[in-house]
């Protein structure tokens, strides 16, 4: 194999690397193994969970801007986003503001918690004169079907005694009415764009609440009353715009925001790793690549859905450029993923295509790979050039 060009696309390493960090550490540990190899183009990926604000900033050229808004738990928080000028587009991460990263875990209640930070961030873009919002809504602490957020842009929910409802997706069991007369009337000329890397309708077994709800720390008392709340917001949405959103796919995302954008902003949304592909310019970067090298934490079964690697893989195939991934650890039916265009899977850890028959992991084993992840990776790209050199 004669390398002359790599292009390395990976996602980010959840609590070790960003992406950007990541593609930088294999690019140490390859050129010190493939002294031929004379030029590396880094392109940062997100599939619409964590990493994707730093992505599309890197990918379009944003400026960051940051504001003191409120966490999920009504707490003052310094949140970011980017801005770009010249296109007046702004970048927004929900997590930035509501995710489940700003609460510790054992405050974490998505009885209480709101996505009212993340309508304060949009008012910032709209203040900024954005004409265009590009939302990644992954990673959130809240199942409060995007209320809070449209409760800063000027939305209002009543009770049946005409009062408005507390913060939380609990109160939402005793919605009868919204009031949008307030609503921002900017919203209107914004042209949203939803990034979004899962497909979960609103309710039942694979919606926000059973999917979600546990990880976000309800019990399974909460649960119940979470699925009961969001059953009754998806009533009082049907009267208010006499259609039915709660099987549009993706409609359960963010504990339900994706509903709310899609129901009140008219927002589309949009498969996570599409928007991040289109942004970077993925294709036209891999021509006359020799190689491309993508990569998240966890490579299994679930990766052919939306994930990254696959993402990548299948631009890759229309540019006849061989994909190898690097991965935390595999799981479960990894190999899968030799199906969709990616030809060998490396793990820093436990068993990959090289060592099919490595014990599973121990959990101390995985968090030293975690602590130590930068370097892991350099190594890991320096044992990937090596396997490089025997293939030739």
């Amino acid at each position: 194999m004669n390398v002359k060009k790599i292009v390395i696309a990976p996602d980010s390493f959840k609590e070790s690397m960003t992406a950007a960090e990541a593609g930088r550490a294999l690019q140490m540990g390859l050129s010190a193994a493939l002294p031929e190899t004379t030029e590396y183009d880094i392109v940062p990926m997100a599939d619409g969970g964590e990493g994707t604000m730093q992505a599309l900033h890197s990918a379009l050229g944003g400026a960051y801007q940051r504001i003191e808004v409120q966490n999920a738990l009504g707490a003052p928080v310094e949140a970011q986003y980017s801005y770009v000028f010249n296109q007046a587009t702004a970048i927004i991460e929900l997590a930035e503001a509501s995710g489940l990263e700003r609460i510790s875990a054992e405050d974490r209640n998505p009885l209480l918690t709101s996505t009212f930070g993340t309508g304060q961030l949009i008012l910032d873009a709209l203040e900024k004169g954005a004409q265009k919002i590009i939302l990644g809504i992954g990673g959130s602490a809240t199942n409060d079907g995007g209320t809070g957020m449209l409760r800063a842009l000027g939305a209002k929910f009543f009770d049946a005694e005409g009062e408005i409802l507390p913060e939380g997706g609990a109160s939402l069991k005793r919605l009868e009415h919204i009031d949008l007369s307030a609503i921002d009337d900017r919203l209107k000329d914004v042209e949203f764009e939803i990034v979004c890397d899962v497909d979960n309708p609103l309710l039942g077994e694979r919606g926000a609440t059973k999917t979600y709800g546990a990880q976000k720390g309800a019990s399974e008392a909460d649960l119940e009353v979470l699925e009961d709340a969001l059953t009754q917001y998806r009533d009082v949405l049907i009267t208010t715009f006499n259609h039915d959103y709660s099987e549009v796919p993706g409609a359960g995302a963010a504990g339900g925001t994706g509903i709310a954008l899609h129901a009140f902003l008219s927002a589309e949304l949009t498969r996570g790793i599409d928007v991040v592909l289109r942004e970077t310019d993925l294709e036209t970067r891999l021509k006359n690549a020799d190689l491309c090298i993508t990569g998240e934490g966890k490579i299994d079964a679930q990766t052919i859905y939306g994930k990254t690697p696959i993402g990548v893989a299948e631009v890759a195939q229309r540019c006849n450029v061989p994909v190898i991934a690097v991965c935390g650890v595999v799981g479960e039916d990894y190999d899968i993923v030799h199906d969709h265009g990616i030809s060998y899977v490396f793990s820093l850890v436990g068993k990959d295509d090289e060592a099919k028959h490595a014990d599973k992991p121990s959990q101390t084993e995985i968090s030293e790979a975690v602590e130590n992840g930068f370097s892991a990776m350099v190594e890991k790209g320096r044992a990937i050039g090596e396997w490089i050199q025997r293939k030739k």
